[in-house]
């Protein structure tokens, strides 16, 4: 029998395999997970609602279900903790909101549907921001979640919680959500990692805007591997999705080795102008040598034009103008969501969230009107960059972890100066600035600043090839091996 810490750190593709195959039983790994959050979990705060009792329950009917030889779906019998922010049936879900202090939602958004009839389990629910609204996980209920690699730090947003829960071993997958980089940002914070797929991919419902493309739901786990393996349970298409894309889930199960000799790609190291810490650029920029191991023809771009112009050389889209889209698309939808909040609970909600609100009240049919041709022109230039280059190499996050009591990054420090932020995402271009475009993009492990704090590599693929966005991630993470490296109060490496 495995080691309980053992158990807790197998990728959840050979837990899904050796459950089925009986080498340990669904109650054995359950029971592994949450003895793991017991211990750990008052260190992070990352699990907020707690349900041992029950998921042992449904661990003993998957165990007995598998006895009978009844149909084992990919998820069959693995614990998982699911995001505060997405409605799980009879769990309590509270969107970080002390309004929802209480809320026990009576039907689950589809993403908790297919992965509990993939044969998952939930364990409990996982911090987040007020609504979702900034990548930092702190709300008035709950409090902060704090880095496992420095509890002093933070570990993003807004699936912040769940990339904790993934470093620590507390759970083998994830699920999250993503608008302006809430899958991506705490997967870089945390070593591990988080793939915001291409709207549709996963279909979301209920929504109040169904046709609207920014926030996407999507997995998270400690491999690429692993998150293909969540793919094959929550993609694939639903009439009740307007923009789902058609192809099922199971093309996530092919397998992700490709031959990437000749590969063209792409590195810029602050789409061309945005304000990048040092130490982010540093930790991706020693590990661009593993690309060029694995044959990839990389260019590096300076600015917006490559560092050595040849006769194809083409320069870096201007992206500036997905600031305006991507704030007015945001406030629209704030106000939309929690508008009638507003006049009822205002003073239970963060200064951010009023701010954004009201942002979106004052917002005229030409204001969306031009967002939207301008996102429409970044599309177009984006499309045509990616023609001549397959992937696009950026970091994930502007800056590394800063202080957990800390709202937000109020200034970058680049190296040769201290640049202000405007508002509380402002830091978080290098991930809403993809948003906007829509192409799918991954944050994946990458290395480690000074000190001990994770940064992640955000690999952007062309439209809708989310499939290509695996492949490159999955042969980088096997060429570095840096998600190997576990948070000071784990312990050690992975075990090989």
């Amino acid at each position: 029998m495995k080691m309980t810490t053992d158990l807790c750190f197998l990728n959840a593709t050979e837990l899904a395999a050796g459950i089925r195959r009986g080498d340990y039983s669904s109650v054995e790994v359950t029971a592994a997970h949450i003895a793991q959050i017991e211990r750990l979990n008052p260190a992070v705060n990352a699990v907020v609602t707690f349900l041992p009792e029950q998921a042992l329950e449904r661990a003993k009917a998957a165990d007995d279900a598998l006895a009978k030889g009844e149909a084992a779906g990919p998820l069959h019998g693995l614990p998982m903790l699911h995001k505060d922010t997405i409605d799980t049936a009879g769990i309590r879900t509270t969107y970080g909101s002390p309004i929802y202090r209480e809320h026990v939602p009576p039907q689950s958004h589809l993403i908790i549907q297919r992965l509990h009839a993939a044969g998952a389990i939930p364990l409990g629910k996982t911090n987040v921001p007020e609504f979702g609204a900034g990548s930092q996980s702190f709300n008035t209920v709950f409090g902060a979640t704090g880095n496992p690699y420095d509890p002093t730090k933070t570990c993003g947003g807004s699936s912040g919680g769940q990339a904790v829960a993934l470093a620590c071993g507390m759970t083998p997958i994830a699920d999250g959500s993503d608008m302006g980089g809430s899958l991506r940002n705490p997967a870089s914070f945390c070593n591990v990692v988080g793939f915001r797929p291409a709207p549709g991919r996963v279909p979301v419902w209920p929504k109040l805007v169904g046709w609207e493309p920014f926030s996407v739901q999507g997995p998270m786990a400690r491999t690429v591997a692993d998150v293909a393996l969540l793919l094959t349970a929550i993609a694939g298409p639903d009439a009740r999705s307007p923009i789902a894309l058609p192809d099922p889930g199971s093309i996530f199960a092919r397998p992700l080795g490709r031959d990437f000799r000749g590969t063209p790609i792409a590195y810029s190291p602050d789409l061309g102008d945005l304000p990048v810490d040092p130490r982010v650029t540093a930790a991706i920029e020693a590990q661009l040598p593993a690309f060029q191991q694995l044959g990839c023809a990389l260019t590096e771009f300076a600015g917006r034009q490559p560092k050595q112009q040849r006769n194809d050389s083409i320069s870096l889209p201007d992206l500036s103008d997905a600031d305006e889209s991507f704030k007015v698309w945001r406030a629209w939808s704030f106000h939309l969501s929690h508008g009638p909040l507003l006049a009822e609970s205002r003073q239970q909600m963060k200064d951010t969230i009023i701010w954004n609100i009201e942002q979106g009240a004052t917002l005229s049919g030409a204001d969306l009107g031009r967002a939207e041709v301008k996102r429409t022109e970044l599309y177009h230039r984006m499309r045509r960059f990616m023609e001549t280059y397959e992937f696009l190499l950026l970091p994930v996050s502007q800056a590394p972890p800063f202080p957990v009591d800390m709202p937000y990054p109020t200034a970058i420090d680049t190296g040769d100066g201290r640049v202000e932020m405007e508002t509380y995402i402002d830091w978080m271009k290098s991930c809403y600035y993809i948003t906007v475009t829509g192409h799918p993009a991954i944050s994946v492990p990458c290395g480690f600043t000074p000190e001990g704090l994770p940064v992640g590599v955000q690999i952007v693929g062309r439209h809708q090839d989310d499939f290509g966005v695996l492949q490159l991630a999955h042969a980088f993470e096997q060429a570095t091996r840096a998600g190997e490296r576990r948070p000071p109060l784990v312990g050690g490496e992975s075990p090989a």
